[in-house]
């Protein structure tokens, strides 16, 4: 008798555990993938779309090419996971499952820091990318401030390349934009190493892009052009660009997989968690590293976690 493995999240690792397990599976067994999303949209090209270097339409494709394959796609809001019963209810209609894989990423939350969703572009959002490539068009002169307001975020990388991908956009154009990036790291990307963190600040010096690090903010002031900090430190900006608060998707909250860190816990060979059948990679996992902090939530490392669990099911 077929077996009925229901996955949450229609990212890089939703995606690929799909496939995998519908290249493996005989038909019998009933493949289902939940995503809020109609899309699946291709995270890293936010930073070419943002200069115009990608077309939206590009870099995003319908999560309905699942069905050609014989996965099931379920276009719904997650609204509850019943462990102990096996089900999973959606805004859809609820699905019993044999296997579960949580894919769900970590979501973002703007509006726990004032003043962001009033004057800051989310870098990490295909609205606040359009809205910035919009923007950037007529900006002749100023400073831009990239802003890491918290960690743990997805792609640590990612606010450096932006800055890194503006100075080149605005230095093309010969426009006098200065441009900071401003975090509570030390270093960029300090998962690294130092070697590494001092390689990307010297990077950034090279192109004339300032590196402010240890700053954590309270909060934006709109209409002063300001950012304030703890200990009362303040920056004006003239144009902010903005990576939001990163935490655990609220379907999640008090759930019987969290570990100490409030992401979900795994093994770190199977990626099963404490319950059986119950599977989690990606952003939504906490992995400790022999280096004493967690693994980057990257979508090279969901990819390869995804071909892990896959197998093990």
């Amino acid at each position: 008798m077929g077996k009925c493995i229901v996955i949450l999240g229609g990212g890089t690792g939703g995606l690929v555990v799909a496939n995998r397990l519908r290249g493996a599976l005989s038909r019998d067994n009933d493949i289902v993938l939940i995503d809020k999303e109609k899309n699946h949209l291709f995270n890293p090209s936010l930073l070419w779309l943002m200069v115009g270097w990608r077309e939206e339409e590009k870099i995003q494709k319908p999560l309905s090419f699942l069905e050609r394959k014989g996965i099931r796609f379920i276009n719904a809001l997650v609204q509850k996971i019943d462990f102990e019963n096996r089900t999973v209810l959606t805004s859809q209609g609820d699905f019993s499952f044999d296997y579960l894989v949580i894919a769900l990423g970590a979501s973002t939350f703007p509006a726990e820091i004032l003043g962001f969703l009033e004057d800051a572009f989310n870098l990490y959002d295909l609205s606040g990318a359009k809205n910035i490539k919009k923007a950037i068009e007529n900006f002749d002169k100023g400073r831009i401030v990239i802003l890491i307001t918290s960690t743990p975020f997805k792609c640590p990388a990612a606010p450096y390349e932006a800055a890194l991908i503006l100075s080149g956009y605005f230095n093309k154009r010969q426009r006098d934009v200065e441009i900071e990036i401003v975090t509570p790291e030390p270093l960029p990307m300090p998962v690294a190493g130092q070697e590494v963190g001092n390689m990307v600040v010297s990077l950034l010096q090279s192109r004339r892009i300032r590196f402010t690090p240890q700053y954590q903010v309270v909060k934006i002031d709109p209409a002063n052009k300001e950012i304030l900090f703890q200990d009362e430190k303040k920056l004006s900006y003239d144009f902010l660009i903005g990576i939001p608060p990163h935490g655990l998707p609220p379907v999640l909250k008090d759930s019987p997989i969290l570990g100490e860190s409030r992401w979900v816990k795994v093994n770190q060979r199977t990626l099963e968690t404490d319950l059986e059948n119950v599977y989690a990679l990606g952003d939504v996992t906490a992995i400790p590293l022999t280096v004493g902090k967690p693994l980057p939530k990257a979508g090279v490392f969901a990819h390869s976690q995804a071909e892990v669990v896959a197998y093990n099911i």
